[in-house]
This record gives structure tokens, C-alpha cells and sequence, in this order.
């Protein structure tokens, strides 16, 4: 089944990137419509409290800004529908989405914005406590923690970086690693390994978040022995990687070998007509305020590329 409408601009991802991109595509008075398979907002929902995006001095809910994000897009005109994409086509003159439910939608033009999910530990207790001591973002979360004693799960650049981060505000960071030796680069392994703050844990996994309206502890097994031992702590921040969303664009657009979209500057892929912004690309800065200024970039770019087609 195939809409009749052909919209100038279909967005792929409801997050800070797309629904940016589609407040400026909609107030620039192009037909859009914006498919989100979960809930507005992306990552930031899941986010207890945003205290560094600007015009918020006070911080506001990652729900709040998430829902105020998306009323602002629908005033200007964006249509938003909770649709999962399996594929996007090229076709003459225009782009055919296809649907999960089967249906299919034509456009002028795409702007990806399906960010990247960060990887679980999928341990019991650990959505359940998302936001209520178990984090995925130093930067985001970090100032709750202060005077508080933290564990870091991972051994690469990411958990070094954001646990180092971390010791400005914790009193004492354990990280939690399943192998003997970090991957982590040797400058980070260095600056990791000799700071006073942090204290690491070898050779084991996280297999439960322990409490029951935050987080009060994690249940540790060494990967030799099998042994468990309960430890405390008062929170959990991941860094075990993140996954681009991008499964249905294989063979359409170019992708690093991580799988994530390939951008020129102006955030133009490999296929005209088709803008990647926000997390999805390669080189992007993992947070709001730079999701959102990419949104906006890619409108515009979106916005000279159907002027130049005219």
C-alpha cells in the first residue's frame, strides 16, 4: 500500500536531530512527515534530568523536553507518526520508504536521524533503574553523583574518558572490566590507571543491578572462577558501546565498518537527496545540543537541495 502524497521531506528518527530538522523544514512551509518507532525524544528521554542544554537554568526532564521538542514540530506542521522503517528506496525523481506494517511512503528527499542505542549490559534491574542510577552519559549525569561512590562498567576509550569525568564529582570510581587489560588508548590507560580516585576490578561482569527504586549496588562475577560477591555502590554508568540505527539503510547509503552514515559538511550522504544528522553519522558529537544544531543544518541543507531541483 502506497500513500498518495508525496512529501517533500521525510524524517527517519524522532530525537533532538529530527525533530529539529522538522521544525525547520515545516516552518520553511515543506511538507514533512517524521516516522519514530518508540517515543519523541530519542536517548534524552530516558534521561532522568538535562542540566546543559541552553535556556534551562534550573535543568529540565529529559520527558519534558522530549514532549515540549515535539509540540513545537507540530505546531509548524509536522507530521509525526510512531512507524518503524524496514527500507528506503531510490527512485526516479523521488525516495519510496517502506513501512515495517507494509505501507509506503514517497518523498523529495530523507533526513536520517535514527541516532545510535546504547549497548546494555541486559542484566536484571538495569531498565528498570535507567535514570535512577544507572546512566549511560557522564556528561549528562555525573553532577548527581557528588560525594558518591560510582562503578563503570567497560575497558575502552569511552569508559576511561567518562570515568575520568566522573572523579570530579564522585568520591570513588570502580571500574568493572571482563578482561585482564584495558583497550582503551595508551594515553587514557595511563591517565585511568594513575588516577588516585579509581580503582579497577578485573576479569568480571555485572550480572544485576541491585535495588529497588535506585540503585544501591551491583552483583559482580569473576569470569575465571565463577564467584559472586554483592557490591555496593550508589550508581552504574555503562560504556560498553554504542550500536548506530541503521540496519535498514545497508546497501543504500555508505557506512564506516562500525555502520555508521558517511556525511559530507553539509551532511549530504552518498545518495543525493538523502541528509544524515544527529548520532547516526560518523564523527558526531553525542549530545542534545549538538543533535539539534545538526537538525537544523540538514533542514537547511534539505531545503536548498528541493530549491536547487525546481
Amino acid at each position: 500500500m502506497s500513500s498518495n502524497q508525496v512529501y517533500d521531506v521525510l524524517i527517519i528518527g524522532g530525537g533532538g536531530a529530527g525533530l529539529t530538522a522538522g521544525l525547520y523544514t515545516s516552518r520553511a512551509k515543506l511538507s514533512t512527515v517524521l516516522l519514530e518507532k518508540l517515543t519523541p525524544g530519542g536517548q534524552i528521554a530516558l534521561t532522568d534530568l538535562v542540566e546543559n542544554y541552553p535556556g534551562f537554568p534550573e535543568g529540565v526532564t529529559g520527558t519534558e523536553i522530549s514532549q515540549r521538542m515535539e509540540e513545537q514540530a507540530k505546531r509548524y506542521g509536522t507530521e509525526i507518526r510512531y512507524e518503524e522503517v524496514s527500507g528506503v528506496e531510490k527512485k526516479e525523481g523521488f525516495l519510496l520508504t517502506q513501512i515495517v506494517s507494509g505501507q509506503k511512503i514517497e518523498s523529495k528527499c530523507v533526513i536520517i536521524a535514527t541516532g545510535a542505542s546504547y549497548r546494555n549490559l541486559g542484566v536484571p534491574k538495569e531498565r528498570d533503574l535507567t535514570g535512577r542510577g544507572v546512566s549511560y552519559c557522564a556528561t549528562c549525569d555525573g553532577a548527581f553523583f557528588k560525594e558518591k561512590e560510582l562503578v563503570v562498567v567497560g575497558g575502552g576509550d569511552s569508559a576511561m574518558q567518562e570515568g575520568i569525568f566522573l572523579t570530579r564529582f564522585a568520591t570513588k570510581i570502580t571500574v568493572v572490566h571482563r578482561r585482564d587489560k584495558l583497550r582503551a588508548s595508551p594515553i587514557l590507560q595511563e591517565r585511568a590507571l594513575q588516577n588516585p580516585k579509581m580503582k579497577f576490578v578485573w576479569n568480571t561482569v555485572v550480572t544485576e543491578i541491585l535495588g529497588q527504586n535506585k540503585v544501591e549496588g551491583v552483583r559482580l562475577q569473576n569470569v575465571q572462577t565463577k564467584e559472586t560477591n554483592d557490591f555496593k555502590t550508589n550508581g552504574v554508568f555503562v560504556f560498553i558501546g554504542h550500536d548506530p540505527n541503521t540496519d535498514f539503510l545497508k546497501g543504500l547509503v555508505e557506512l564506516d565498518e562500525k555502520g555508521y552514515v558517511k556525511t559530507k559538511e553539509d551532511l549530504t550522504t552518498s545518495i543525493p537527496g538523502i541528509f544524515a544528522c544527529g548520532e547516526v553519522r560518523v564523527g558526531a558529537v553525542k549530545q542534545l545540543v549538538s543533535c539539534c544544531g545538526e537538525g537544523c543544518e540538514a533542514a537547511l541543507a534539505a531545503q536548498a537541495y528541493l530549491e536547487n531541483q525546481k
